[in-house]
Parts: C-alpha cells; structure tokens; sequence
C-alpha cells in the first residue's frame, strides 16, 4: 500500500528540503520505490536531486494548472527507485491559476491516483507557506512529517501548522495523520536545543522520532552539487541520520499501517 507523507513547515530553515531529498533517496535505497513531489516554486528538492530546474518543459505546475499527465512530467534523477514531480518558478503563478479551479485543493489528489500504485512512498515537499499548494499536499496525504529546529520559537510555529491540520482533517481529508515530529540540524552541546527538545517529547510523545537530524557540514554541502548525501558522503552522520529515519519509518508502517496519530498533544 502507497503512504503519502507531506513534509511540511511553514518555518522556512528547518531543513524540510533536505529532510525530503534525504529520506526519499534514503527509503529508495532500501529499495522502496519512492515518487519525491516537489511543491515548492524556489525547486530546491528538484536541484537537490540533480536534476535542472531551468531546463524543464513541464512541472508540477503542468499537472495543476494545465492537467497534464503526471506520468509525462516525472523525471528520474538516476538512483534506483526514485523518481521526482520537478518545480520551478513557475509554480508561484499556480496560486493565482487555482483560484478559478473547480475542486482546486484536490488538483494533486486527482493527479496521483494515476501512478500512486507504481510507489510505495509519496513524499510531498512542501513551500514554506501555508497556502492552497500546502492544502493540495495535505489532501493527497496520509501524513504529515514536520521537520522541527529545537530553538525558541519552534513550538509556537508549531501550534498553527497543527491547527491547519486539524482544520483539513475536519474538512477535506478526515484520515490525516501526523507521520511525526523530526528534530534536525540538532547540536546536543547546545543547552536551549536540549531543552526544547525535552518539551517536545513532554508535549507529544511518541509523535516525536527517536531519530535525531544532527547538524552536519556534509550534509548542508550536498545540495549544492546537486546530489543528495547518499550520493556526496554516506559515511557522514547526516546519512546516517536519515537512513535510521527511514529505518524507524518502515518499521513503524509495517506495525500499524494504517494508524493515524491525531494532530494534537499527546
């Protein structure tokens, strides 16, 4: 059975991107067959596996605003397993286009039911923003993975992502659940991190992953030539990371498949 998780944070520079990039290229390697969306109009996700975004015909905007066939417009970046819904900037006038769509928070839903049986994961990489492309992810979702930096004002971001989510659960998509709570680009000599980290986990309990994202030089090198860290350096710890990440994930599915976590407190 596909899971579609959207990684989302409406707090830019928590490492949503490369959480995305990461895991998707991570859980290929275990030999999941694994689609990477990027919904994002900077297409970082897309850079981020190699492929340019400069030189795309069709987007992700394609499929939303011109219904496009998805099959047609998804690339493969060259890792076994892994394919990508590339972005551009052309995806900014999507918000603008959609207004005057029938149906428009469900554009990417429709898209997906032709090829979602081809994978086992759908990972959603999600704009920085809570607008009608995040409500489009949190439609076709099962789940939301929220990436979390453990500094002061996390958990006040926090409350309105899940209250957007609470709010979508309500009207449009009733079985959203929440994937988990990551904790990235964690430095464990840093006592305000340590101690956000330790209201996380009073607050939400198991909605939080063992697994901890640490901040990793390697790690926020690979982007910028193109490749994710198992390409550029799966030895460092940020590899490492993610292939615990995507460890933790499947063995929590195969336990209870098909279980949503509320997206309140625990």
């Amino acid at each position: 059975m596909t899971r579609t998780i959207a990684v989302a944070n409406q707090k830019g520079g928590v490492g949503k991107t490369t959480t995305c990039v990461n895991l998707s290229s991570a859980l290929a390697s275990m030999h999941k067959r694994v689609l990477l969306i990027d919904l994002d109009p900077q297409g970082n996700a897309t850079m981020g596996c190699g492929i340019d975004k400069y030189s795309l015909d069709e987007t992700v905007y394609d499929v939303l605003v011109e219904d496009a066939p998805i099959s047609s417009v998804i690339q493969s970046p060259g890792m076994d397993g892994l394919a990508v819904l590339p972005a551009n900037a052309d995806l900014t006038a999507a918000e603008v286009r959609l207004l005057e769509a029938t149906n428009r928070e469900q554009k990417l839903a429709h898209a997906l039911a032709a090829v979602q049986a081809r994978f086992d994961y759908i990972l959603i990489d999600c704009p920085p923003s809570l607008n009608i492309l995040t409500l489009n992810a949190f439609v076709a979702a099962d789940s939301v993975l929220i990436p979390i930096q453990c500094e002061y004002y996390a958990l006040e971001g926090l409350s309105a992502l899940l209250r957007t989510i609470e709010d979508v659960r309500e009207v449009v998509n009733p079985e959203l659940a929440i994937e988990g709570l990551l904790r990235t680009m964690f430095d464990a000599r840093n006592n305000l991190g340590n101690e956000v980290s330790a209201q996380l986990i009073q607050h939400f309990g198991d909605q939080v992953f063992q697994t901890i994202v640490p901040r990793n030089v390697r790690l926020a090198e690979a982007p910028s030539h193109g490749q994710s860290i198992f390409s550029y350096d799966r030895s460092s710890r940020g590899a490492l990371a993610y292939l615990a990440l995507a460890g933790e994930m499947i063995r929590q599915h195969a336990r209870a498949p098909n279980e949503a976590i509320p997206a309140e407190p625990a």
